[in-house]
Formats: structure tokens, sequence, C-alpha cells
């Protein structure tokens, strides 16, 4: 009996020993679980409005469909298939997109009694064990509630080559809509050009972020970079050459068309830039009638401002100006058109205040709304039109005080403090690209502020949104954009979309962190900021 009872002893010992062997064989790695690990429904930047987690996750399979009921709108169905080439390739499912009823798969509704409430840009997920529902009143709304879904899925759906899953979405409901109207992002593609596709790059890694607006810097000493038929030297030779030498570029219209229409389909809106009366080198060295002295310039390939001017009491100059916004207009859908404004040192503050008075009334000839720097408060800004501010902590009270003043009366305003919001600024005195003449601006610096007392006294129907600008003095790649992008713009989107309520750096910071997996799916390069909490690789 003691025998028996000792054989049997041993057998159990060998069997919990087997048993543990094989339960290690088969567990998985700790970083592959949490690879694959469901997300929470508030782990995804911008943060959401509201949050009801609950119920089993749905997971995708191969008999997953994206169903658009009744056929939907042709927006609708452009918006499920987009869904479905963004889940392809990791999948490897066919995920194909239907018209047919169900309440199974991804449901992708426009309007209903869940629509009710969310305004042109909010949405509605609800997510169970059958399926998913992303409902909106517009569009633009499903949009956005598409890149929440992506954030819901583990990081690898952004891998171009088939994982291996699973494809869980946690269960419950998100109701989410923005803050702020205006979300924006800026790209300087005149100190250094980047080509459509480069801009078709930025513009999908900002419609991850729900940024709305995409505003191009098109002109400066540097380049110009738009081809216009009535002043075609602008770009043949003003649009020749960049800081430091290069071989510049220019973008024909058919180019300019290609990039409103490829952010148009991500729901941003293409806001273009001609700066005025000063960084005009490029169209002073082009043309010599522009100058006061009917001598045009060198090209400039230095990093230096306030040196250039129009000529305020020429005829031509504001021929010229007709003739540049009549064409840019023209190919611009959207409403607004920046006419720049800032740093006209070389302009005295009567000329500056005629020249933006005539330049804004050309705008409005030709249907567009204006947009200038916040120098345009100094002058007489027209009714409608909207200052972007892009002062910092060292700006002086009577500048804030005339931003403010002018917000009094009604011209709205775009806040992109310099100290806070510039994407160019260096993180730290170690940054190998960037400038720092507004400070060192570090991740928690970028999101650590609140657009909506940023400027004291100023109404808070006049405060349009944010943005986020990225000058490229230093700047020559996609890589080099990324490097300063992210992990800031991030930040900046949820300072423009969330509820104030849910600013706290430290919960950001945590979700902020969950967003490295992605970018390493997707081939970013970003700046791996010591203050974020990283995943290891």
């Amino acid at each position: 009996m003691r025998r028996r009872r000792m054989l049997f002893s041993l057998l159990m010992v060998a069997a919990a020993g087997m048993g543990t062997t094989a339960t290690a064989a088969i567990s998985p790695h700790p970083a592959r679980a949490a690879a694959t690990a469901t997300v929470p429904l508030d782990r995804i930047v911008p943060a959401p409005a509201s949050v009801r987690p609950g119920g089993r996750p749905y997971t995708l399979g191969d008999d997953t469909r994206i169903r658009v009921p009744g056929g939907g709108s042709w927006e609708s169905r452009r918006i499920a298939t987009y869904l479905a080439g963004l889940l392809r390739p990791a999948t490897g499912y066919a995920l194909p997109v239907t018209a047919r009823g169900g309440s199974d798969g991804i449901v992708l509704r426009l309007g209903g009694r869940h629509a009710r409430g969310l305004g042109a840009e909010g949405y509605r997920l609800d997510s169970g064990t059958r399926g998913v529902t992303i409902t909106a009143a517009r569009p633009a709304g499903l949009f956005r509630g598409v890149q929440t879904l992506r954030q819901l899925l583990p990081a690898a759906i952004e891998r171009r080559t088939e994982q291996p899953g699973p494809w869980r979405i946690a269960g419950g409901t998100i109701a989410d809509r923005p803050r702020f109207a205006h979300r924006g992002a800026m790209l300087d593609v005149s100190r250094h050009f980047f080509t459509v596709a480069q801009v078709k790059r930025y513009i999908d890694q900002l419609a991850q972020y729900k940024i709305n607006t995409l505003h191009l810097h098109l002109s400066d000493d540097q380049g110009w970079r738009i081809a216009l038929a009535s002043w075609p030297r602008l770009a043949t030779y003003g649009g020749s050459t960049q800081v430091g030498g290069g071989p510049g570029g220019h973008y024909t219209k058919d180019d300019y068309r290609e990039i409103v229409r490829y952010a148009a389909d991500r729901y941003l809106t293409v806001v273009p830039e001609i700066d005025m009366p000063g960084h005009t080198n490029a169209a002073l060295a082009s043309y010599a009638e522009l100058n006061c002295d009917g001598k045009a310039p060198p090209l400039y390939t230095g990093t230096s401002v306030g040196f250039s001017s129009l000529c305020v009491p020429k005829k031509v100059t504001y021929d010229f100006i007709d003739d540049v916004i009549r064409e840019i207009a023209a190919l611009t859908p959207g409403r607004y058109l920046h006419i720049g404004g800032d740093e006209a040192h070389s302009t005295s503050h009567s000329d500056y205040a005629a020249f933006m008075d005539r330049a804004q009334a050309v705008v409005a000839k030709y249907g567009k709304t204006v947009i200038g720097w916040h120098q345009l408060t100094g002058a007489r800004p027209a009714d409608g039109a909207v200052a972007q501010y892009w002062g910092h902590d060292k700006t002086g009270a009577p500048e804030r005080a005339q931003v403010v003043d002018a917000a009094k009366r009604g011209t709205g305003i775009i806040l992109s403090p310099a100290d806070h919001a510039y994407l160019d600024m260096k993180y730290d005195k170690d940054s190998p690209l960037g400038t720092n003449w507004a400070g060192y601006v570090g991740v928690r610096r970028s999101y650590d502020w609140d657009p909506g007392d940023y400027l004291e006294g100023a109404p808070g129907e006049a405060i349009l949104g944010v943005e986020a600008p990225l000058w490229s003095e230093t700047l020559t790649t996609s890589a080099d954009l990324e490097y300063m992008t992210f992990p800031r713009l991030p930040g900046i989107a949820e300072l423009g979309w969330s509820p104030a309520d849910t600013h706290d750096w430290a919960a950001y910071r945590e979700r902020l962190a969950a967003q490295g997996p992605r970018w390493d799916a997707q081939g970013v390069h970003y700046y791996r900021s010591p203050e974020v909490p990283w995943p290891t690789r």
C-alpha cells in the first residue's frame, strides 16, 4: 500500500511537472500577450467625451462584413471601403462591404436616434459580441469613429502584412464629439519643399488623431510652391531653391487639386497660405516690378526673417495680389484663405494697415474668409476675419491685449502658442532638429495648457480651436517631419477635441505610450521622449 501511495505521488508530481512544462510551452510571450490584449475603450487619443465599458468584446473573423445599411450615401460607402482597406492587410480577412441589412460585423450608420446631438463630427460606437456599430449624423463623424475603431484594435492592425491576431474590440459604448471646431496642423513647404506623396503621408497621420484642417504654407522668402498661370515665374524661378540651396520644387495646379482631394477624402480642409506683405523674397526675386526700386533681389536660401516687403504704394502690387488670390481661391473649395501678415518688419505700420485693408478686400471679393497671423489685429481685421495667435509666454502684454480686444470685437482666434504648439521647437537641448527661439517644448509642455483660458479676457466663443504649426527650416525628409510631430501632435489634437475635464497629464502619458507600438507598426520615425513610459520594443 505504501509503495502504491509513493508511486501515485511520484506520478502526480510528474504530471504536475508535465503540466507546468506544457503550460509554459503554450503560454504567449509577455510582449505578445500585451500586443494582442483587448484595448480598453478609454485608452484612445484624443480622449472620448463619454465612455461606458460593458459586455463581452467583439472579435473580427473571416466572416466579418462591413455593412452600410440600405446602401447609405456614397460617402458612407467610401468610408466603409477605406476601413476595409485599413483592416484587410493585417487580418488577412476579405471584409466585404455590403448594403445588406444586419447587426453583425461592423455597421456604419448615418442618422437615426443615436445620431441626435452628435453634430457634424461626433459619433457613437457600440460594441458587443455580435459586432460594432458606428453611428453619426454626418459622414465626417463616421470617419472620426473609424479612427477610434482603429485604436481599439491591437497595434498590429497597422501592419501591412498578415498578422496572427486575435482582433478583439472591447464591449461597451463611446459617445463622442469635438470641443472645438478647428483642429489644425500647418506644414511649411516653403523653407523646404515636400512632394505630393510626402504631404499625403502627413495627411494620413493627422487624420488618425481627428485633425480636420491642413494649413499649407505655400510661399515665403525661400520658395514659392504653387504654379499660377498669371505669374508663371513665381514657381519656375521663385520655387527653384530652398533653405541651404537645394533644388526646391513646386506644385502644379493638378498637384494642389490632388492634395485637396486627398485631404477631403479624410475630412481635412486645406487652408492655403500666401504670406504678405513680408516673407515675399521669392516673389520679389521672380518679378522686378514688384520691388519699389524695380530691381529684383537674388533668391534667398538662408533663414533670417523680416527683411522683405511688397511695395505697398505700387498699383502692380494689387494687380499681383488680385491674380494670386483669384487663382488660388478657384482651386480651393474650403472657406478660408490665409494671407500671413507676420514679421513684416520692413513695412511701416501705416503701410501695413493700408496693405492689409486691400488684401482682405480681395480675399472677400473671391468668396473666401481671411485668416492672418495675429499681427493682423494690429491693423483693421475685416468682419468675420480670423487671427492665428502664435505668441508665447514672453509676448508682451500690449500685444496680447490687442488680440483679446480684437476677439471682443468679433475676430475669431486660432491658438498656436509657439512655446506649446509649434512642432518645430526642439524637445530639449539635445534635439538634433528644430529651433529654440521660443524655448524647449517637451511633450508635457506641449500638452499641459488649456485653450479655453489661455488668452485671458478673450470671449470663449471667439476661440475657434487650436493648430500645430511645423516650420521646416531644419527639416528635409518625412522622417524629420515625423520626429518633430510625434509624440506632440496627438496632445494638441486632444486639446482641440476632448472635453476640458479629461485633461490630465498622468493619464494622458499612459494613453500616449500605447500609441508607440502603432507608430512602430506604421514605420513612423517618432521621438521616444523620456517623459512617456513607452512599452519595451
